[in-house]
């Protein structure tokens, strides 16, 4: 077959579409990946106001958002999360997006799960104890946000790398963070 008008030579139809095609999976694919990072979705890999590399704490519903006392909160809304990841109304039952009881098919309230404090929990998971010692703060959201080291006396952190001192008291380790978002505007 000849080449197109104006190709180089040894250019075919065939090579010229195997190129378009590459260059077009090429593009679908970084498309593919710049979807994965919207702006906006980058709290996925880091919570506002967190620019050091130690890995959130293990939470039921991913970010570790918690409330003023260290439970767990779903992130997009501050709503109370119990260990399974449900939501729960202020007696700690599960309950819908609209705040119904959930039921079982026979038509009976779903039983409570616990709800336990996220640091408290990443201990008890891993069988050595934590402790909240420091905090920092950072302006996220129009809100002042708390930044909470989840302390051990464990020389690795959750990333497997070394651990940081970070904002940790008495020769203990940063293992994992977490954050609470409050109410004072900046």
């Amino acid at each position: 077959m000849a080449a197109p008008a104006g190709a180089p030579a040894g250019a075919t139809r065939r090579r010229f579409l195997e190129r378009a095609a590459t260059v077009t999976a090429a593009i679908a694919a970084a498309d593919a990946v710049g979807m994965l990072v919207r702006p906006g979705e980058a709290e996925a890999y880091h919570f506002c106001g967190h620019t050091c590399t130690t890995g959130g704490c293990p939470h039921p519903t991913g970010l570790p958002r918690i409330d003023a006392h260290g439970y767990p909160l779903r992130a997009a809304d501050g709503r109370a999360v119990d260990d399974l990841g449900r939501l729960v109304d202020r007696h700690g039952r599960p309950v819908d997006e609209r705040g119904r009881a959930l039921r079982d098919p026979d038509g009976r309230r779903l039983p409570s799960a616990p709800r336990t404090k996220v640091c408290r929990a990443v201990g008890r998971d891993r069988h050595f104890h934590t402790w909240i010692d420091g905090s920092w703060y950072r302006c996220c959201g129009g809100h002042v946000r708390r930044l909470m080291d989840c302390c051990s006396y464990h020389s690795t952190r959750i990333n497997g790398d070394a651990a940081l001192t970070g904002y940790c008291y008495s020769g203990r380790t940063v293992f994992c963070t977490m954050y609470y978002d409050t109410r004072v505007p900046c």
